[in-house]
């Protein structure tokens, strides 16, 4: 039986528990600090497809102002008309319908930076790829940035070493400039790029490599052969996919840009790689049209050329009181049927400090890699080259521009003088020597030696196709026997008369000794065992 008065007491309890609870509750807000009410603005989704979507409600939303959808996909405002915002989308509109809410976020896409980045595969939003866990990073930054202004910049005067004959000896690239590679479809663009970040492993140099709009298969087996040779730890992989949403590609190389400056920033020599700003413009007119932004040549909307101007001047060489650091852009793009004179390839020739054409019809005749030095240019990197560079090339560009101009005649049949011929001569011979095998970069010494050698005429009297393995066994003798002489011309020491004498000297000797054990191997087996092994015969 409950006693009288217990119910009242009880109640009294529960009273007095539940003031104790306000009492803390209102102690810890007083302790902390106030906190102002959380206004928060949305709006309503009208229409979605193909990577876009129609928002209205939203009129206190800033241009390029990051929204959030209802499933927690993502977007920017980038049309803002009078009674509707257009909004690219950053994720899969699938789950998205007409009538789902979207709030405001008050801030702009931004991606994560840090040194955790190294090493990973990463999408444009910085979402692992590489199924490593999480990415570490420091702070997330603004993918959209303003270029460093000019009193930031420093003159570009350090080469940045490619590895590739061709390209170090005529086409040199400095550090801190933009160098465009540029060619049709499937003929070795990626693979200068390849073999450039390869070069850079101890050099150090970051690299980072963009992929916007690849196929998966083509971006993984790029990915696999930074892995196979040791490159992934000094790089960054971003990729923006073809079959993903547009609004990534569209963000992916500003986002990649934004990972690469925080190295520079840093003090860090900096390499991204675009692959390729094709696709990417692609992109940006296809969320034009469908945002009914007016179209203009080749139905491209009018501020394309802005699209890359601001992406490739944050591009720079920085001064010592802002960090010293550089920021290398090779980004590639593809021609059709070697119009370089297209709308898109024009406009980034013009916003670049040179490019490297890569030819179809080098490539057909398997002068790889397949740079047509006429068309190709640098407008910075001779200032940067090494001295030893100056001192041997100095007159080669022009005399393979010359033999490249007489080869064309001599296809007509025309009847050629003996110094005409000899031109043509020697020019087959830098040609085969400026050829280079894939994922093979070589060292600054090992170039000297073999330009060195074919400039002062060791070839003119060798067969065509014997060169590579001579020019093989020249590298290795002058490397081994003339350390001191290589260490000079890597830390970028004037080469002197001497110097040149010595390794010409060096290169014949490796050349007589060649021969010498060519015709002692022909003399042992035989004329008619000779013969077959001259001409490949196995059987």
């Amino acid at each position: 039986m409950t006693k009288p008065g217990s119910e009242n007491n009880s109640l009294l309890d529960t009273l007095r528990s539940a003031v104790d609870s306000t009492e803390k509750t209102l102690q810890q807000f007083l302790e902390e600090g106030i906190t102002e009410p959380k206004v928060e603005e949305s709006g309503t989704v009208i229409s979605t497809g193909s990577g876009i979507a129609r928002i209205s409600g939203l009129d206190g939303v800033q241009a390029d102002e990051l929204v959030e959808f209802s499933g927690g996909v993502t977007g920017i405002a980038f049309n803002l008309d009078p009674d509707q915002v257009g909004v690219i989308m950053l994720g899969s509109s699938k789950h998205i319908a007409s009538g789902d809410r979207v709030r405001r976020t008050g801030r702009v896409v931004d991606v994560p930076v840090g040194e955790g980045l190294l090493g990973r595969v990463i999408d444009a939003a910085a979402q692992p790829l590489d199924n490593l866990g999480p990415v570490s990073f420091s702070e997330r930054r603004p993918v959209e940035r303003e270029a460093p202004p000019i009193m930031a910049r420093s003159p570009v005067t350090e080469p940045l070493q490619t590895g590739l004959k061709v390209v170090d000896a005529l086409i040199p690239v400095g550090r801190g400039q933009r160098e465009l590679i540029l060619g049709d479809r499937q003929i070795g663009k990626t693979a200068i790029a390849l073999d450039t970040i390869i070069n850079q492993a101890d050099k150090n140099v970051i690299c980072v490599y963009c992929s916007i709009g690849k196929q998966g298969a083509d971006a993984a087996k790029f990915i696999a052969q930074l892995r196979e040779y040791g490159a992934m730890e000094y790089s960054t992989v971003v990729i923006a996919s073809g079959d993903g949403p547009p609004g990534l590609r569209f963000i992916a190389p500003y986002a990649a840009t934004t990972i690469a400056e925080y190295f520079m920033e840093k003090g860090n020599d900096v390499l991204i790689v675009y692959d390729d700003l094709t696709l990417h413009a692609r992109s940006y007119r296809e969320l034009s049209l469908l945002l009914e932004r007016p179209p203009g040549r080749e139905a491209y909307p009018g501020d394309i050329f802005y699209l890359h101007s601001r992406l490739l001047e944050r591009s720079t060489h920085l001064r010592e009181e802002y960090g010293g650091g550089s920021l290398t852009a090779l980004p590639i793009i593809e021609t059709q049927a070697q119009n370089i004179s297209a709308y898109i390839p024009t406009n980034l020739i013009s916003i670049t400090d040179g490019q490297i054409y890569i030819s179809p019809d080098l490539f057909q005749r398997n002068h790889l890699p397949a740079v047509d030095v006429g068309k190709s240019v640098s407008r910075v990197g001779g200032k940067t080259q090494l001295p030893a560079y100056r001192t041997v090339t100095g007159d080669l560009r022009l005399a393979y521009a010359q033999f490249e101009e007489l080869e064309m005649f001599a296809r007509f049949g025309t009847r050629l003088d003996e110094k005409t011929r000899q031109t043509i001569e020697r020019g087959r011979r830098v040609r085969k020597v400026l050829t280079q095998p894939e994922l093979q970069p070589l060292t600054i010494p090992e170039q000297m030696a073999s330009l060195l050698a074919v400039t002062e005429g060791l070839f003119d009297h060798m067969d065509v196709d014997d060169i590579p393995k001579a020019e093989e066994r020249i590298r290795e003798v002058v490397t081994s026997e003339l350390p001191d002489i290589c260490q000079k011309i890597e830390e970028g020491a004037l080469l002197s008369e001497k110097d040149q004498e010595a390794i010409v000297e060096a290169a014949k000797s490796a050349l007589k000794k060649e021969e010498g054990n060519r015709l002692e191997v022909e003399s042992e087996a035989g004329p008619e065992e000779a013969n077959n092994v001259e001409t490949g015969d196995n059987n």
